[in-house]
């Protein structure tokens, strides 16, 4: 992806969470990874979302969309006045709880997922259009090389917290690169952020190199960098991925 299509994509997702209903709060936008190094092209754009949990729960709701849709959560952990009006993009996770983290990739990204969406024909050939209707990015949007975080915890507090446990198990790539822009917080977009992010203006260090800012050992640091590199390559089209901190 071109990094103006790029910083374009990422751009559309920060008017959408000020303008219109988000399936969760969300309090944070950034962007991280490729686009932060001002890379031209880029491989995958790489976004995350800070999400907060829902206060309150609507009972009657839950168990209104759970009866017509098999979907458990609505509610509590998305809301329902936004499940109601999108029943095309709510996503389950394996325990058929509604997940957050997939009806924000659904809302902001516009990629159906079969197994996940309501069954009915209607809302599968709707989800379908939707995708194609929202894709700015000249591939369909199920192909489009987007990479989205959502978490609770900040985006800095993640990044210590995944490492502290990739490290302790040894699972490199699950590591978060800690090379992120933050775009957007608190209700307020960072417009020269956005500026210097189509720029490429960012001074970034390597990824090892940041790594060892955060005091992991230099071979470790070299050995996540290449742990993440081989992920990356194994990833194609839209992902997501949800945490709790």
């Amino acid at each position: 992806m071109e990094l103006e299509r790029a910083v374009d994509r990422v751009e559309a997702i920060v008017d959408r969470v000020e303008d219109e209903p988000m399936p969760v709060p969300v309090r944070e936008v950034w962007a991280f990874g490729d686009v932060a190094l001002g890379l031209d092209p880029i491989d995958r754009l790489d976004v995350y979302l800070t999400k907060d949990v829902l206060m309150d729960s609507d009972a009657d709701a839950a168990a209104a969309f759970e009866a017509e849709y098999g979907v458990k959560g609505i509610g509590t952990t998305v809301r329902a006045s936004w499940a109601e009006a999108n029943p095309d993009r709510v996503r389950a996770s394996d325990n058929g709880y509604a997940a957050p983290e997939k009806c924000l990739a659904a809302e902001l990204l516009a990629v159906p997922a079969a197994s996940d969406r309501p069954d009915t024909p209607a809302d599968n050939a709707a989800a379908d259009n939707a995708a194609a209707d929202n894709d700015t990015t000249g591939t369909d949007a199920r192909d489009a090389p987007i990479h989205l975080e959502v978490c609770n915890a900040s985006f800095g507090d993640n990044v210590t917290q995944r490492l502290k446990g990739a490290l302790a198990r040894e699972a490199y790539g699950e590591v978060l690169d800690p090379r992120g822009v933050c775009l957007w917080a608190g209700g307020r977009r960072d417009e020269e952020a956005f500026e210097r992010l189509r720029d490429g203006a960012f001074a970034m260090p390597t990824l090892p190199a940041a790594l060892s800012s955060l005091g992991v050992d230099d071979d470790v640091a070299g050995a996540v960098a290449d742990a993440l590199a081989t992920e990356r390559a194994d990833q194609d089209g839209s992902s997501v991925r949800g945490d709790m901190v």
